[in-house]
């Protein structure tokens, strides 16, 4: 018989509740991440007889990835999002219909050629923001609104059609607003702190409530300007509402694309604004990687003058894209991802799992483990090398979650980051405020708090 080993627990559990003490309802994830310092790779908080395994370590990883033993769970801060964005391809449950037939339909709207489309769009978009940064000269700028902004119009006009003109006022859009209270109440509520947590959550409840109901309304908005309208599209909404499942031959009911649209307005927009956000920080406090960015598209679009960069420009710009990796690496823009057992068995050599139990695997440390090196607390591009890559297993880089259920929208994040980041710093200096450190705000992503910038025209 194997011999199983016990999941390590926080110290100091106290009867009944649990394994209580030292959880942080505002920094989880990071306060998660201390922890896996103190207890490895594996740990489990009990409370109120609820287990919530956490784990980091590189072979462990590789057991619960194996999608032969495991599948995405739909943790407790997804299961609170379903609220709102019911079964989007982030937060349905494993094997409903809803799912599949969305994923099939949305499948070609992110190939290559749908990317190519959707590019002249974002550089457009990208334009309006820089243009409206020069109306603002010498002025500090708060980054992650500046980016919200910039991503909520790509999504918005390359998905659906729909702009939240965001660079004709300075605060973010509400219905954006909504979206960020949205995600920080589904984490927040989700933490299991026994009675203190029901008398913390009143108002915060009826203002999501509140924040729902506005949401949906804006989508069906959406939706049914389309269908009322004339003219061709060549968008996401354009293939949920006339393109059937191949599987089916059924076309997609209208709750199901109102919760696609949703969850892509919510990907779309806060996770990249995010990562964009960590990356521009660390251009900014690492002046030695931004002249080798800088130097790459200057290469490719010496005249400055010159509009934009064409599609395949983009794919060419490979030390950008190593940035880009490296900042997903040290900030994900979603701190992690849950797994759940298919059936009974042992990860790493011995730790037990039963069918259903799960385990959140906080990339935050996967990300810093000693696979990567002497230094993982260190940014480095270069780690990202073809040769460096080829190295590592490649379990432990998962910034887009694993298996059938990671991100569909990999691509258009990608070249959306890539493009945004090559022109910014093709057109701008990027000045830090020396007295600034970096504090990381936790809203079920992860974005830099208080970070304020300088672009100087170059």
């Amino acid at each position: 018989m194997a011999e199983h080993n016990t999941i390590p627990h926080p110290p100091k559990r106290l009867p009944i509740v649990g394994d209580v003490l030292g959880m942080d309802r505002a920094k989880p994830n990071q306060k998660t991440l201390v922890m896996h310092e103190l207890l490895g790779p594996i740990y489990r908080r009990t409370i109120m007889g609820m287990h919530l395994t956490f784990a980091s370590g590189a072979d462990v990883v590789a057991d619960l990835n194996d999608e032969t033993r495991f599948r995405k769970h739909v943790g407790r801060p997804i299961a609170q999002l379903r609220e709102l964005a019911g079964n989007g391809l982030f937060t349905a449950d494993n094997g409903t219909g809803a799912w599949t037939a969305a994923h099939n339909v949305l499948v070609p709207g992110f190939t290559k050629d749908a990317m190519r489309g959707y590019h002249d769009t974002m550089s457009a978009t990208l334009a309006e923001l820089l243009k409206s940064w020069d109306q603002r000269p010498s002025q500090a700028l708060d980054v992650t609104s500046e980016m919200s902004k910039l991503t909520s119009e790509v999504i918005g006009r390359c998905g659906f059609g729909r702009s939240f003109g965001s660079f004709d006022r300075d605060e973010v859009d509400p219905f954006v607003s909504a979206i960020q209270r949205a995600l920080d109440y589904s984490q927040r509520s989700s933490i299991p702190l026994p009675i203190l947590g029901k008398l913390l959550g009143r108002a915060e409840a009826r203002q999501n409530v509140e924040d729902i109901a506005y949401l949906r309304s804006v989508v069906d908005d959406v939706i049914d300007a389309r269908l009322q309208g004339t003219g061709t599209h060549s968008d996401l909404l354009d293939l949920m509402l006339n393109n059937p499942d191949p599987d089916t031959g059924k076309n997609l009911d209208r709750e199901n694309i109102r919760d696609q649209v949703i969850t892509f307005l919510i990907a779309g927009n806060e996770t990249t604004s995010n990562a964009l956000s960590f990356a521009l920080h660390l251009l900014a406090t690492h002046p030695e990687v931004a002249a080798q960015v800088r130097a790459e598209i200057d290469a490719v679009w010496p005249d400055r003058s010159r509009p934009q960069l064409s599609f395949d420009q983009v794919s060419k710009l490979r030390y950008t894209r190593r940035v880009i990796d490296e900042t997903l690496r040290l900030w994900p823009a979603a701190p992690g991802y849950f797994r759940e057992a298919i059936e009974d068995t042992t990860v790493a050599g011995g730790y037990e799992f039963k069918a259903g139990d799960w385990a959140f695997i906080l990339l935050l440390r996967l990300h810093r483990d000693p696979v990567w090196g002497p230094d993982p607390e260190r940014f480095d591009p270069d780690r990202f090398l073809p040769e460096n890559v080829k190295a590592r297993p490649g379990h432990v880089y998962k910034p887009f979650g694993t298996g059938i259920r990671s991100c569909i929208g990999r691509q258009f994040a990608l070249h959306e980051m890539q493009l945004a980041l090559a022109t910014i710093v093709h057109q701008y200096d990027l000045v830090a405020d020396p007295d600034y450190s970096l504090e990381v705000a936790e809203l079920l992503t992860l974005r830099p708090a208080g970070l304020k910038l300088e672009f100087r025209p170059r």
